[in-house]
C-alpha cells in the first residue's frame, strides 16, 4: 500500500455553476481561526460537477480551521478528451486560442502558477460509465500534469449518477446507455476504479456518497407519483424531499428539469466528501449547512460523507493521507 503525504491545510473562495467556458483562478480567503500553517493548494481539472462538489468546500474548510487555495481549469460539459485536445492545441501552437480555453489561459499556464499539492481530474458524467472513454486521455493528462507538477498528487474525482427519475443516464459502452441510476452508479464506479488502479492514484468518492443517500429507503429521494403536471402552476412543484439533484424548477413560468446537477443538498454532500478526503477528519463536528438543508438531513449527509471516505480508504490501494 502506498501512502502519499502532503502539508496540512486551510481555506478559500469558490464559484457555483459552469456554463460554457469558465476561467480558472486561485483566490485565498482569510480565516479568523487559521494558523500560520501552509495552505493546501488544490487544483481542479473538471466541469460543472467539480463546481458543484466544491461549492461549499470553502465554508466547511473555514469552520474546520483549515486553509485552502483552489485553482480551476473547468469547462461546462467537458470530457477528459476535450481537456486533452486543448492541451494538444496549446503544445502545437501556444498562440492558438483553442489551447487557451480557461479564461484565455492554457492548462500549462495555470499549472505553472506556483506548486500544487493535489490536482484532480474527472470524466464528464454522460460518459462516466464507459471506461473506454477515459482512455488514453486520463493517462495523457496524468503524465502531462506530473511533468509540470512532479510533486503533486493526482486524484480522480468520482462523479455521481443522475436522479432516479432522469430521462437519460450515462453511456456504459459504445451504443449503449445505463438503464437506471443504479446501473449508472455501478458502471461509472467500476470505470473510475479501473482507471485509478491503472494510474495508481486515489479516488474522491462523491459518486458512492450520493448513492448511499439515493438508495436509502429513509433518506433517499422518492419520485412524486401523485403530481398532475398538466395542472401544475408556479410556484408549485412536485415533492422533491431529500433530492440531491436540482430536479424540477420554474424558469420564466416554464417547468424545467435537471436530473444531472447537484442542488444545495448535493453540493453540500459533495463538499463534505472532499473535506473528509482532503483533511482526513470527520465533518460530523461541523455545523455549517445551506439554509434549505434541514438539520436532520444535514447530519445524515455529514455522517454519510465520512463513512464513505473511510470505506474507500480502507479498500483502496492508493491514498492521500493528511497529517
Amino acid at each position: 500500500m502506498i501512502y502519499l503525504r502532503r502539508v496540512s491545510l486551510r481555506i478559500i473562495f469558490s464559484l457555483w455553476f459552469v456554463c460554457g467556458y469558465l476561467p480558472a483562478f486561485t483566490q485565498p480567503a482569510s480565516s479568523n481561526t487559521a494558523s500560520q500553517k501552509p495552505a493546501l493548494r488544490l487544483f481542479m481539472i473538471g466541469n460543472s460537477f467539480s463546481q458543484n462538489a466544491s461549492k461549499y468546500l470553502p465554508q466547511l474548510s473555514r469552520e474546520g480551521g483549515h486553509e485552502l487555495q483552489i485553482g480551476r481549469a473547468e469547462i461546462g460539459g467537458s470530457s477528459l478528451q476535450r481537456h486533452w485536445e486543448h492541451v494538444e492545441a496549446a503544445e502545437q501552437n501556444p498562440d492558438d486560442p483553442k489551447g487557451k480555453p480557461y479564461g484565455g489561459k492554457s492548462l500549462k499556464m495555470l499549472l505553472s502558477e506556483g506548486e500544487w499539492d493535489i490536482i484532480t481530474i474527472q470524466q464528464v458524467s454522460i460518459l462516466s460509465g464507459d471506461v473506454e472513454t477515459y482512455r488514453p486521455y486520463a493517462r495523457k493528462l496524468y503524465d502531462y500534469v506530473k511533468k509540470l507538477q512532479p510533486k503533486a498528487q493526482v486524484v480522480l474525482h468520482q462523479t455521481w449518477a443522475y436522479r432516479s427519475d432522469s430521462n437519460d443516464f450515462s453511456r456504459i459502452a459504445a451504443g449503449d446507455s445505463a438503464k437506471n441510476a443504479r446501473q449508472m452508479w455501478e458502471k461509472s464506479r467500476a470505470a473510475y476504479h479501473t482507471i485509478a488502479n491503472e494510474l495508481q492514484i486515489p479516488i474522491i468518492p462523491d459518486g458512492d456518497a450520493f448513492w448511499r443517500i439515493n438508495s436509502s429507503s429513509r433518506w433517499g429521494y422518492h419520485k412524486d407519483n401523485h403530481v398532475d403536471f398538466s395542472h401544475l402552476k408556479p410556484p408549485s412543484l412536485p415533492d422533491q424531499t431529500h433530492s440531491l439533484h436540482v430536479g424540477y424548477r420554474w424558469n420564466n413560468d416554464k417547468l424545467a428539469f435537471d436530473s444531472h446537477h447537484a442542488n444545495d443538498a448535493g453540493c453540500y454532500l459533495g463538499g463534505l466528501v472532499w473535506y473528509s478526503f482532503l483533511f482526513g477528519e470527520s465533518p460530523q463536528k461541523l455545523t455549517f449547512r445551506p439554509e434549505d438543508v434541514n438539520d436532520a438531513f444535514a447530519r445524515q449527509l455529514r455522517k454519510t460523507a465520512w463513512k464513505t471516505v473511510k470505506k474507500e480508504q480502507k479498500t483502496a490501494a492508493y491514498h492521500w493521507v493528511a497529517p
